[in-house]
């Protein structure tokens, strides 16, 4: 039976990109996220057996646990839960308002862990499953204006250690993937001289691409990839280094 695996923020950017990979590889796609895009639809329609579109705005906390149950009963068992979809709200914290701060936690932190928890089980059940979660390099490096977005992906790499310790003995692996800055609608404020630093930052002298961080993704769902958990892999041109 073929795998499938739930991708949420799937429409655009690194969500899309690893729906696409995810496909390319065999496995099934169970797509999250809040509309339908032009290119998911046109992916559907290439892959229809393979990519299946749910509409779903991970923010609203109480309708995960329906949607979970609603897609284990529709699709079986899940093999791998990839948490991509996030927010970056940009802005200096004195000013932010406390409505887009919650906003911003619920979606980066409190969705992951819920999704987690209601789809883990079914993992267990089977002794076997993925959970990828999807950081960021401002959880190590912080950003200037991105002080809560920091500290949901700081709070989701912790997240992750600690569950992979607790569901490993089911044969569950649990990773973070870190990129760094890629050109995605998250990043569209960069441009110019603060796009151009970024990428002298890098020794490779370029930004890592949503390809490259979906690469990673997929190694981490593979049989490769199953001595590896509670392991953030950067994936971010060097610029770290």
């Amino acid at each position: 039976m073929t795998e499938y695996v739930i991708v949420t923020g799937a429409s655009k950017g690194l969500g899309f990109a690893i729906c696409e990979q995810a496909v390319a590889l065999g496995y099934k796609v169970v797509a999250l996220a809040r509309s339908f895009s032009e290119p998911l639809k046109t992916l559907q329609q290439n892959y229809p057996d393979f990519v299946h579109y749910h509409s779903a705005d991970l923010a609203d906390l109480e309708q995960i646990a329906p949607l979970c149950k609603q897609i284990i009963s529709q699709y079986g068992r899940p093999y791998g839960l990839i948490n991509n979809a996030a927010a970056g709200h940009d802005g200096v914290l004195a000013t932010m308002p406390n409505s887009a701060i919650e906003h911003l936690m619920q979606l980066n932190i409190q969705a992951p862990i819920l999704m987690s928890k209601y789809l883990v089980r079914s993992m267990m059940l089977n002794r076997k499953g993925r959970i990828i979660n999807i950081s960021s390099i401002i959880a190590k490096t912080g950003f200037n204006g991105l002080s809560v977005y920091g500290a949901s992906k700081a709070a989701l790499e912790g997240f992750s250690k600690s569950l992979a310790r607790e569901v490993g003995k089911a044969g569950i692996t649990v990773n973070c993937v870190a990129p760094g800055y890629m050109q995605t609608d998250m990043t569209s404020s960069l441009q110019g001289d603060k796009l151009e630093s970024v990428k002298r930052r890098s020794p490779l002298g370029k930004l890592a691409t949503v390809e490259d961080a979906a690469a990673m993704v997929m190694y981490l769902l593979s049989e490769q990839a199953k001595s590896i958990t509670g392991a953030v892999m950067t994936v971010d041109a060097g610029s770290t280094a």
